[in-house]
């Protein structure tokens, strides 16, 4: 069942954007959204957004929305909104929907990625959509989230990038990391404690936890206890690194 919150609409140009989260604002998450952007955006693509509102601009208005919608479950895990829904103006719903795929996907993975900065967890799959809204100014956007766990509650694609080449897929199952012969992920090195850390999914994501490691388990060169993942984050037990990969 969908809970949903409060609208939140894309100021007019001119206007200020405050609110929770504003002096941080996912900063870095919007910076490597921008890169992604770049590089996607080539030939009718870039004249697409040559003006009018920019899908940059979307993306501030829904990393502000996770901060301002954060909650927490019966456990006391802090949580955000997983669906999301922008409403657009005509003409720019009409620009936007020609690349709805792609952008969404962007969108998606900037709200994760973001939400692993914050170690906000998920009820579901993160799903953004885009909505034509005739009443609204060009130029501006609203966005309405909901907590919903009829997105799917099924682990989300992803893998380890291993230090040989090859690839470790995740599924639904914990993967367990060490030394030992048992794990499912056996490490060659002696720095790495027998049983040294979990992989377990949650939500939209993968939590990674350390089992009290004699060395510790980082993660971005950062000791952890545990850590929900992002796309490109580099995980390090003993002296092995491998590298998560979130489809």
């Amino acid at each position: 069942m969908a809970h949903h919150q409060p609208d939140h609409r894309w100021p007019a140009p001119g206007e200020p954007v405050e609110g929770p989260g504003s002096c941080r604002f996912g900063a870095m998450v919007l910076r490597n959204l921008e890169e992604r952007l770049e590089q996607a955006v080539e030939g009718m693509f870039a004249r697409m957004f040559r003006s009018g509102l920019q899908p940059i601009e979307v993306a501030r208005r829904l990393i502000k929305a996770v901060d301002a919608d954060r909650a927490f479950d019966s456990h006391g895990n802090a949580i955000a909104p997983n669906r999301f829904t922008v409403q657009l103006a005509t003409s720019d719903y009409d620009r936007f929907i020609t690349v709805n795929d792609a952008l969404t996907a962007e969108f998606a993975a900037s709200i994760r990625e973001h939400a692993s900065e914050e170690q906000l967890r998920f009820l579901g799959r993160v799903l953004v959509e885009l909505a034509d809204k005739p009443s609204l100014t060009v130029g501006r956007c609203r966005v309405k989230t909901a907590f919903d766990e009829t997105t799917g509650s099924s682990a989300p694609p992803a893998y380890l990038e291993l230090p040989n080449g090859s690839r470790l897929e995740l599924g639904t199952t914990v993967v367990s990391i060490g030394r030992s012969t048992d794990c499912t992920l056996t490490l060659v090195d002696t720095n790495a404690s027998r049983h040294h850390a979990d992989l377990q999914p949650d939500g939209d994501t993968y939590l990674l936890v350390d089992l009290d490691s004699t060395n510790g388990t980082r993660v971005n060169g950062k000791l952890i206890t545990s850590q929900l993942l992002g796309d490109g984050d580099e995980l390090t037990f003993g002296t092995v690194s491998v590298r998560f990969r979130l489809l």
